[in-house]
């Protein structure tokens, strides 16, 4: 009766297989199949991969924070002056005399300067590319946007130098006469007119790191769920309410990512900022129009001192610093992002 009815009763699941059935169906009752095992293991190997990677990285990086400071100590043992306030960079083993303030007022004030410049319109392109362009269209401008990521950096640097630098001369006279009351526009430690400032590398590093901000800012609005903005535009709002009420905050984690990666993209950037920028005297106080090392250019411009233990170590240091700043860069984009 059972069969007439199409049930199939516990004998059956052990007949050989017939019209295509497998002989190993279970009976009701049992266990899961051989199929859902096999997919158990390969999770559990997955998860300690998965957990595997996780650590090695983690161990990598504390590797790499420990040799770095295991080789900055002897040359930090002889410094004869404060290595966070002093201005001086003598590295002659018989009188080290070495600080990171000119490094890092030359870094600092190069990367958010082109931070500031660049965020607001990278976020104004991706919202243009995801809210307003045609999808036929929107793709071809971004890979064009993107293109600007694989342009080497030297072709920034000479760029920037020669075809850069003159036309933004004017500009800077202008900005020194008229606001140099205010210490971002007073007058720095070179010739305007030579246009190797801390202003002509901010610009040159804000067109670097756009693709970035760009790339990161424009998948992370396309993630924003369409019925959210249907919903808006239903109660009245018009496209810009849209945007601003919906869009936005629904990528603000997006936005705050892109612009950390592409702000320790600047801090890390040597090649183009070694061509724009010179060594110069002692930097004013926080001037654009200064010009000197940042911490990336000065370690390449001084690889020939590497040889001796003491100078690498005077080096290696300053390299210490900027691996922590990278790091507190990262942990101030997770707290603005609300993700830890």
């Amino acid at each position: 009766m059972a069969e007439q009815r199409g049930f199939m009763t516990a004998e059956d699941s052990t007949r050989p297989e017939a019209d295509g059935v497998p002989s190993t169906l279970p009976a009701d009752g049992d266990g899961p199949t051989t199929f859902e095992g096999g997919t158990g293991r390969m999770e559990k190997v997955f998860k300690w991969a998965a957990y595997g990677s996780g650590i090695l990285l983690v161990v990598i990086i504390a590797l790499i924070f420990l040799q770095l400071v295991v080789q900055a100590i002897p040359a930090l043992s002889k410094n004869n002056a404060n290595f966070l306030t002093s201005s001086e960079w003598q590295t002659n083993p018989s009188n080290m005399r070495f600080g990171i303030l000119e490094m890092l007022k030359i870094t600092v004030l190069s990367s958010v300067m082109a931070l500031i410049l660049a965020v607001p319109v990278a976020v104004g392109i991706a919202t243009f590319l995801v809210q307003y362009v045609p999808q036929r269209l929107s793709r071809p401008l971004s890979a064009v946007i993107d293109l600007l990521a694989a342009v080497p950096s030297i072709i920034y640097g000479l760029w920037g130098i020669f075809v850069l630098a003159p036309f933004l001369v004017p500009l800077q006279r202008w900005l020194n006469e008229n606001l140099g009351w205010f210490f971002l526009f007073k007058t720095g430690n070179v010739e305007l007119s030579l246009g190797s400032t801390v202003f002509t590398a901010g610009i040159v590093l804000a067109i670097m790191i756009l693709p970035i901000i760009t790339s990161i800012t424009r998948e992370s609005l396309r993630q924003t769920p369409v019925a959210h903005q249907e919903a808006a535009l239903a109660l009245g709002a018009t496209k810009w309410e849209v945007i601003r009420l919906t869009v936005f905050p629904y990528g603000r984690s997006g936005i705050v990512a892109g612009s950390m990666l592409a702000l320790g993209r600047a801090l890390g950037e040597t090649i183009a900022v070694l061509i724009i920028l010179f060594a110069a005297t002692k930097t004013s106080i926080w001037s654009l129009f200064d010009s000197g090392y940042t911490f990336a250019s000065k370690i390449a411009s001084a690889a020939a001192e590497f040889d001796n233990v003491d100078q690498r170590g005077a080096y290696i240091a300053a390299g210490l610093v900027l691996f922590v700043l990278t790091f507190v860069v990262n942990a101030v984009a997770r707290w603005i992002g609300g993700d830890g």
